[in-house]
C-alpha cells in the first residue's frame, strides 16, 4: 500500500514523534520528509563492528552510538550516521527515555563515521555522502568526520577548521590519523577489509 509522505514544518515537530510513530528500517529526514534508505551491506556492518570493537580502548563504551540520529541545521534534515562518538556533554543532554536523538540545541558529538554507499558523482548516494553530509556536519560543528569508502579503497578523515572540513586520505597500509584518537593504530586496509583476512 502506498501512503502519502508526511511533510514536517519544523525539526521540533519531527523530533517530538514517538519511536512507535516512525517507520521500520533505514530512513532519514530530508527536506522535511522521511526518506527510505537502502539496507546496509554486510561489509558496511562489519566495518562499523570493527570500529566498535577498537574504539573502547580510547573512549567509554557508553559514548559510542549506532542508530542514533542527529539533526543538522539545514533543510529540515536529520541523519543516521553509521557510528557516532558522543562527548560527555552530548550524552548528558540526551533524553535517554525517548528515542536516541542528538537535537540541534545539544552539544555536538566528537566524531561521526559514515560508510559510503556505492555511487558515481551525480548519483543520489554520491551526492548525499560526498556533498550534502560534509556540509551538514560542518555546519553542525562536528570536529571530525570519517568517510569510509570500500569501493574507492580509501578512508577520508575530515577535520573541521574555520567552519570547513580539511580532508586527509588514507589507503593501503597507511595508518589512519585521527585527531580525536591520536593513539589509534588502524591502517586503512584494516578498516576497509573488516571481516576479511588481511
Amino acid at each position: 500500500m502506498t501512503q502519502a509522505k508526511q511533510r514536517f514544518r519544523t525539526i521540533e515537530q519531527y523530533a517530538a514523534l514517538d519511536p512507535s510513530d516512525l517507520p521500520e528500517g533505514n530512513y532519514e529526514l530530508v527536506d522535511g520528509v522521511i526518506v527510505e534508505m537502502g539496507a546496509e551491506s554486510d561489509q558496511n556492518l562489519e566495518i562499523v563492528a570493527l570500529l566498535f570493537s577498537v574504539l573502547p580502548q580510547f573512549v567509554p563504551y557508553y559514548l559510542l552510538r549506532k542508530g542514533t540520529e542527529i539533526t543538522v541545521p539545514s533543510r529540515l534534515t536529520s541523519r543516521y550516521p553509521d557510528l557516532m562518538v558522543l562527548t560527555e556533554d552530548t550524552r548528558a543532554a540526551m533524553k535517554r527515555d525517548k528515542r536516541s536523538l542528538v537535537a540541534l540545541d545539544m552539544p555536538t558529538p566528537a566524531l561521526v563515521v559514515e560508510v559510503v554507499s556505492p555511487g558515481k558523482p551525480g548519483s543520489d548516494n554520491y551526492d548525499r555522502d560526498y556533498v550534502e553530509k560534509p556540509k551538514e556536519y560542518a555546519a553542525r560543528g562536528i570536529p571530525e568526520f570519517w568517510q569510509v569508502d570500500p569501493i574507492r579503497s580509501v578512508v577520508v578523515v575530515l577535520t573541521l577548521k574555520d567552519g570547513a572540513y580539511r580532508p586527509g586520505e588514507f589507503r593501503g597500509n597507511e595508518r589512519v590519523i585521527s585527531p580525536t584518537f591520536p593513539d589509534l593504530q588502524l591502517t586503512a586496509e584494516q578498516v576497509l577489509r573488516a571481516g576479511n583476512e588481511v
